[in-house]
C-alpha cells in the first residue's frame, strides 16, 4: 500500500490516491481518496474497494524496500497524465480504465498480465 498525494482536487473532492498492489500478481487498484481521511474512514474504503472482490488478506505486508508501489505508482502517473493531455478532464475520469489497462499489460516479473495471474486466464476486452 501506498499514497500519491499533493494532487490537486477533483471534482469528486479526492486530493489523493490510495494504491493497493497484490504482491503476488502485481495486480494493483487505484482509489480515489481525501488525505484527510482517518483511520475508521481507510478501513470502510478497504473494505468496499478491496476485501468486497479479494476476501480478507492473511496479513498486510508493508512493502517498503522493495519499490513494487513506487513502480507501479510512476506508471499510474505516467497514464493518468497522458489521458488528460490527450483526452482533457479530471483524473477521476481516467482513474478506473488506468486500472484495468495496467491489470490487462504485461508484467516482466510475473511473465503474463496481473488480470490473468488473478483468474487463471486472459481479459476479453472490446478495446
Amino acid at each position: 500500500m501506498n499514497f500519491v498525494v499533493g494532487l490537486p482536487k477533483t471534482l469528486g473532492k479526492f486530493d489523493s490516491i490510495w494504491v493497493v498492489v497484490d504482491r503476488l500478481t502485481k495486480s494493483p487498484h487505484f482509489i480515489p481518496i481525501i488525505i484527510d481521511y482517518n483511520a475508521e474512514q481507510l478501513a470502510k474504503v478497504y473494505v468496499k474497494e478491496i476485501v468486497r472482490l479479494h476476501g480478507v488478506p492473511f496479513s498486510i505486508i508493508s512493502n517498503r524496500g522493495d519499490g513494487q508501489s513506487e513502480k507501479t505508482i510512476q506508471v499510474l502517473e505516467d497514464m493518468l497524465r497522458a489521458c488528460v493531455i490527450d483526452f482533457g478532464g479530471h483524473r477521476d475520469k481516467f482513474l478506473p480504465l488506468c486500472e484495468f489497462s495496467y491489470n490487462n499489460s504485461y508484467h516482466s516479473s510475473i511473465d503474463i498480465a496481473p488480470f490473468e495471474a488473478l483468474y487463471g486466464r486472459g481479459c476479453r476486452s472490446p478495446i
